[in-house]
């Protein structure tokens, strides 16, 4: 009988760990399919906007986003076509920054004087009581709320760019 007993036991912890080790191998797959990689570290903001300033380039160069282009004009003979640079309009100056608050986070933009929230998202443990993104010439604002009490984020232009503040009410 205590052959019997023993031979369950192990049975039984051999299928525990199997069942853990199955576990951790589909958390780690989700895992790397929801952060996108395998290291499963998040991005600090400066890396976020560094990340959005090189999407915005890139998406600022060719025919349609705004860089001067040369399209080929129609010649007779053998020579070769000569390119003709076609105007483009440059879309307004923007100044882009993400400001961090004990409530969350946002990102704003400045079109001269005017500036607008792009999003904003909660930290853990509070929400969005409300939010007013603008556009406004005198500030956009995100109000958060959690168990630890109220953040408002505030931003403003000054002089093109972002400025921000919060304050905290227990």
């Amino acid at each position: 009988m205590p052959s019997r007993t023993f031979l369950a036991l192990a049975g039984w912890t051999a299928a525990a760990v199997a069942a853990t080790l199955t576990g951790l191998a589909a958390v780690e797959v989700i895992g790397d399919g929801i952060t996108g990689s395998s290291d499963g570290g998040t991005l600090s903001s400066r890396q976020v906007e560094r990340q959005l300033d090189a999407a915005k380039a890139s998406s600022s160069s060719g025919p349609d986003g705004g860089a001067d282009t040369a399209t080929p004009s129609a010649t007779s003979g053998t020579r070769a076509p000569t390119p003709t640079p076609t105007a483009t309009t440059a879309p307004a100056a923007e100044a882009r920054k993400t400001f961090s608050a004990p409530g969350g986070t946002a990102i704003a933009t400045c079109e001269g004087r005017t500036v607008r929230l792009l999003s904003w998202a909660p930290a853990q443990g509070y929400g969005v009581k409300s939010a007013d993104p603008g556009p406004d010439d005198e500030h956009a604002e995100v109000r958060f709320e959690g168990a630890a009490g109220r953040a408002e984020l505030r931003v403003r232009c000054t002089d093109g760019r972002p400025t921000g503040s919060w304050k905290l009410d227990d």
